[in-house]
């Protein structure tokens, strides 16, 4: 079977479908009646310890965000940081304050867990 190779924006578009199943999959987890507070902990701290990719799910969506900005800073008009710097300031909102807010959450659940 030999098709048209896909375009990226197609690719983009399937990576996401993706990444919201899998998503979607951790939502149905988090509601589960059975979840405790250890459990809990231990799927926040996934999302921000996971070794593939380093640093954690969080960590890779924001460094998606970093590419994007610095992407928009090569081709967005005037290169007035109309479009890079709001990329900048999301992917450095992630970091700094989602990912924090996860590890502190982790730890009020669980704070033994000493990765976290």
């Amino acid at each position: 079977m030999t098709g048209q190779p896909r375009t990226r924006l197609e690719r983009v578009r399937a990576s996401v479908g993706i990444a919201s199943l899998a998503l979607q999959q951790i939502e149905d987890d988090l509601r589960a009646h059975d979840v405790d507070q250890e459990e809990l902990a231990a799927i926040l701290g996934e999302l921000i310890e996971d070794t593939d990719p380093p640093g954690g799910f969080m960590a890779a969506v924001a460094q998606l965000l970093t590419a994007a900005a610095r992407r928009a800073e090569q081709v967005e008009p005037d290169r007035d940081g109309d479009a890079s710097c709001p990329l900048h300031e999301a992917a450095a909102l992630i970091t700094d304050n989602a990912g924090q807010r996860l590890i502190w959450a982790a730890r009020a659940l669980h704070p033994q867990q000493g990765g976290i």
